[in-house]
């Protein structure tokens, strides 16, 4: 794997699963980390997949649902927050979700401009 943006979203989805292995065992929690954990990995797996695009309008569209998944993996991080022990892990795990946010964003942004 590249050493840039696939790494930096694969190690996020390791310790987003790292984080939720700790989280209580109640339902409410269980339904928390499936979702978070669906998220934050999907999106690594939606940008490994806009990297073998066969066309822009497909790269576009993958990096798109890559985005829409690291801004669900946001919401998630923050009801934790808001509702589970705010820790420095946690709180880190949050910086890195909104910086892919800003990341997925621009490179949407820019390829969804050239391709119109």
């Amino acid at each position: 794997m590249d050493s840039g943006l696939g790494q930096r979203l694969f190690d996020f989805a390791v310790r987003v699963l790292e984080y939720c292995r700790e989280l209580p065992k109640t339902t409410e929690f269980h339904i928390i980390k499936y979702q978070l954990i669906k998220s934050a990995t999907s999106g690594g797996a939606n940008y490994e997949e806009a990297q073998g695009a066969i066309s822009k309008a497909d790269f576009v569209n993958k990096i798109n649902i890559a985005l829409k998944e690291i801004r669900e993996a946001n919401y998630w991080i923050k009801i934790l927050l808001k509702v589970h022990k705010s820790d420095e892990n946690l709180k880190s795990i949050m910086d890195e979700s909104e910086e892919l946010k800003k990341i997925l964003g621009a490179i949407y942004s820019k390829s969804s401009r050239v391709s119109n």
